[in-house]
């Protein structure tokens, strides 16, 4: 009698986190693989406010799409907005939001969207952590040197990070 082995094959999957912002776009990207991260970069996409706002949102989406098809991401993770003090930064954002989404269809890439009450629930077990607790959570998690700096690229890895245990639910 003789025994077949099967070997259980995870695939790899390449994760693009985005905190979308449009003077800053902080962005991570990160690989899951049998259920655990791997950092691979993060960044982020900064456009001048001495430019018009159309323009800005040109450079964003050309900066997403080059991210895109440089990593190639399977799927990409982005924090949805829900409020915001000020109306015109909300209604901003929202524009910035839509190009990130436009441009995640255009490479046909799957997007999936967390609140920061779902990261911070997610990355620290606790929902009202701080930027710092954070922070030194995906430092942790990622098992890098140092926090990953500016907040905005480490707001990305969160968020992606968010995602990879989301999938395993």
């Amino acid at each position: 009698m003789s025994f077949r082995v099967h070997q259980i094959k995870t695939r790899k999957r390449v994760i693009l986190g985005i905190d979308p912002g449009f003077a800053i776009l902080g962005y991570g990207v990160i690989e899951e693989n049998a259920g655990e991260e791997n950092f691979i970069c993060f960044g982020c996409l900064r456009t001048s406010a001495k430019e018009n706002f159309v323009e800005r949102l040109e450079q964003i989406y050309k900066g997403v799409n080059s991210l895109i098809k440089e990593y190639k991401p399977d799927e990409i993770a982005i924090e949805k907005i829900f409020f915001a003090k000020n109306t015109k930064t909300a209604m901003q954002i929202g524009e910035v939001r839509g190009i990130i989404l436009l441009t995640a269809i255009q490479n046909k890439v799957p997007i999936f969207e967390y609140t920061p009450l779902q990261v911070k629930q997610t990355v620290t077990s606790y929902g009202q952590a701080d930027k710092h607790q954070i922070q030194k959570m995906v430092k942790l998690i990622l098992r890098l040197k140092e926090i990953p700096k500016p907040d905005d690229a480490a707001d990305a890895l969160a968020i992606a990070i968010t995602h990879c245990h989301s999938r395993r639910k």
